[in-house]
C-alpha cells in the first residue's frame, strides 16, 4: 500500500507546477517570492521575464505583481494542503466503511477514489491545471484517509498474535518504499521536468489498479465474518487460507472470546471512547503515539530535507535526500525483524531517545556551520541517524499498536480517531514549519528535541508492552498503568531484549 506516493510525487518539484500555474493563468513569472518556502528539490534559478517600464508604471506594476504572487501562493497552498484536509475528513469514515462493506470491499471502494484522483492529476496538462491538481489531491487525500484506517485494521485482524507486529510494520515498509520510488522517479532527467511532471502525478493510478486486482485474492477478515456477520463457516474458511492449515481451533477460541466481549456491550462510538473510563487510557496512549510520530520533526526533514542538506553545504542535495529515503526503507525493513523480538515499547523508547540526541546534534551542526566547515558532516549524519531511529520504532509501531489496544467493538472508532490525529498533526506541521523555521532558524531542531523528550517520558511511564499478548492481557496492563501497580512484566521484556538475565 503506497499511498504516500500521492503526497511525495507532488511536492518534489514545486517550481515546475507553479510555473505551469502561471502559464495557465497568464501570470508573468517575474517574482520567486511566492514559493521561496517550498523550493525543495531544485537549486536551479527560475527564469524571469524582463519588462520595460517607466517611472509612472512602476507602482502599478509592483501592485499587480504582489497581487499575482498572492494568488499563486494561495493556489500552491491549496494544492499542498488539500491532500491533508482530504485525509483528515476521510479518516473518520474508514472504520464505518469497513464495518458496512467488509474490509476487502471497503479497500476496493477506496481505490476508486485513488484512481479518480490520479486521473485528475495526470490529465492536469489538458485543462485548467490548478483546478485538476487541487481536486485530484483532495480526492487522493480522501483515499489515503480511508486506507490509513482500513489497512491497520485488516492487518491487525488477520495476523496471528506472534506476527502482529511484523505484519503491521510491513504497512510502514510499503509507505517508505513508495516515498523512495517517488524520490527517484522525480529526478529531473526522469519525470521531474516540465515535459513529464504530469505523468508522475498520474502514476498512482497504476498502483491503485494493481492493489485492486490483488485484493480479489485476499481473504476477508475472519473476525469481521464471525463477530460482525456471525458466519462461522466462512470465518473458519478464511482462517484456513490465512494460516495455511486446517487446524484453526486456537484462533477460533480467541475470536469467540472477543465476540463474547463485544456482545456483552453496545457498539462503541467516538464520544464513548472519551467518556468510558476503560477506554480513556488506551485512547489517550493511541493519540499520543500518533502525535509523537508527527511532532517528532520527521516530516520537517522529509518535506525540506534538500534545503537542509543545502544549508549544511552538500553540493548535490537531491541525491542526499534520496539517500535519506533509502536509509528510511532499510531501517523499516530492520524493524520488521526486531519488533517481535525486542517488543513495541522497547523499540519506541530506543527510537525516541535516539531521535532526541540526533535533533540536538542537527541543530548544533547547523548553528556552527559557518564557523566549522566539518559541521556539515555532523548535520548530515544526524539527519540519517534521525531517520534510522524513527523507522526503528516511532514510524511503524503506532499504526498497528492502536489496533492491539482495542477489541472489535471500539476498534473502528479508535482507529478513526488515531488516524485523524495523525493527519491533523501532519497538516499542522506542513503548515507551520516554514514559519517556525523562519523564526527559529538553525535552532528549530532544539524545539523538536524538547518535544521528543516529552513524548519519550510519556511512553516510558504510560505505554504498556503488547508483544505476544492477547486483548485481555493488554487491558490488564492498562489497568496496572492506571492504578500505578508494579511494572515488572514490561521491565522483564526490556531486560530480556538488552541481554540481562531475569532476577528472582
Amino acid at each position: 500500500m503506497l499511498e504516500m506516493l500521492e503526497l511525495f510525487s507532488f511536492i518534489l518539484f514545486p517550481q515546475i507546477i507553479v510555473s505551469h500555474y502561471r502559464h495557465v493563468l497568464d501570470i508573468p513569472l517575474d517574482d520567486r517570492r511566492a514559493i521561496n518556502n517550498y523550493t525543495i528539490n531544485s537549486t536551479d534559478e527560475m527564469p524571469t521575464i524582463p519588462y520595460p517600464m517607466n517611472t509612472t508604471q512602476d507602482a502599478w506594476v509592483k501592485k499587480e505583481s504582489a497581487a499575482s504572487d498572492g494568488w499563486i501562493t494561495m493556489l500552491w497552498s491549496l494544492s499542498v494542503s488539500s491532500f491533508a484536509v482530504g485525509g483528515m475528513i476521510a479518516s473518520f469514515f474508514g472504520g464505518w466503511l469497513g464495518d458496512k462493506l467488509g474490509r476487502i470491499k471497503a479497500m476496493l471502494v477506496a481505490n476508486i477514489l485513488s484512481l479518480t484522483g490520479a486521473l485528475l492529476m495526470g490529465c492536469s496538462k489538458l485543462g485548467p491545471s490548478h483546478i485538476f491538481i487541487i481536486s485530484g489531491r483532495a480526492v487522493s487525500g480522501l483515499y489515503s484517509g480511508l486506507i490509513s484506517g482500513l489497512v491497520p485494521m485488516y492487518i491487525g485482524e488477520i495476523a496471528p498474535t506472534t506476527l502482529r507486529g511484523a505484519l503491521g510494520t510491513l504497512h510502514q515498509l510499503a509507505i517508505v518504499t513508495g516515498i523512495l520510488i517517488s524520490q527517484i522517479v522525480g529526478l529531473e532527467f526522469i519525470l521531474g521536468n516540465p515535459d513529464r511532471w504530469h505523468i508522475m502525478l498520474g502514476l498512482s493510478a497504476g498502483r491503485a489498479i494493481l492493489q485492486s486486482l490483488l485484493l480479489f485474492f485476499c481473504p476477508e477478515s475472519p473476525r469481521y465474518l464471525y463477530i460482525k456477520l456471525e458466519k462461522e463457516v466462512k470465518a473458519k474458511k478464511s482462517l484456513k487460507r490465512l494460516r495455511g492449515c486446517d487446524d484453526v481451533n486456537k484462533d477460533m477460541i480467541e475470536i469467540r472470546k472477543e465476540k463474547e466481549e463485544a456482545s456483552s456491550g453496545q457498539k462503541v462510538s467516538m464520544i464513548q471512547l472519551f467518556t468510558t473510563s476503560s477506554y480513556r487510557q488506551p485512547l489517550l496512549v493511541a493519540l499520543m503515539l500518533h502525535m509523537a510520530q508527527q511532532f517528532s520533526g520527521i516530516n520537517a526533514i522529509f518535506y525540506y530535507s534538500t534545503g537542509i542538506f543545502q544549508s549544511a553545504g552538500i553540493r548535490q542535495p537531491v541525491y542526499a535526500t534520496i539517500g535519506v529515503g533509502a536509509v528510511n526503507t532499510v531501517f523499516t525493513a530492520l524493524s520488521v525483524v526486531l519488533v517481535e523480538k525486542a517488543g513495541r515499547r522497547s523499540l519506541l523508547l530506543i527510537g525516541m531517545s535516539g531521535m532526541f540526541f540526533c535533533a540536538i546534534f542537527m541543530s548544533v551542526g547547523l548553528i556552527l556551520l559557518n564557523k566549522l566547515a566539518w559541521m556539515s558532516y555532523l548535520s548530515m549524519t544526524a539527519i540519517f541517524l534521525f531517520v534510522s531511529f524513527f523507522e526503528i520504532g516511532p514510524g511503524p509501531i503506532p499504526w498497528f499498536m492502536v489496533a492491539e489496544f482495542f477489541g472489535q467493538g471500539p476498534r473502528p472508532a479508535a482507529l478513526a480517531l488515531a488516524s485523524f490525529s495523525n493527519w491533523f498533526c501532519n497538516f499542522i506541521i506542513g503548515l507551520c514549519f516554514p514559519y517556525i523555521e523562519g523564526f527559529c532558524g538553525p535552532y528549530v531542531f532544539f524545539l523538536f528535541a524538547g518535544v521528543v523528550l516529552v513524548f519519550t517520558l510519556f511512553i516510558f511511564f504510560k505505554v504498556p508492552e503488547t508483544k505476544g499478548k492477547s486483548l485481555e492481557e493488554i487491558t490488564a496492563e492498562f489497568q496496572k498503568k492506571k492504578s500505578g501497580s508494579s511494572q515488572e512484566p514490561k521491565a522483564a521484556v526490556e531486560m530480556e531484549f538488552l541481554g540481562f538475565p531475569e532476577t528472582a
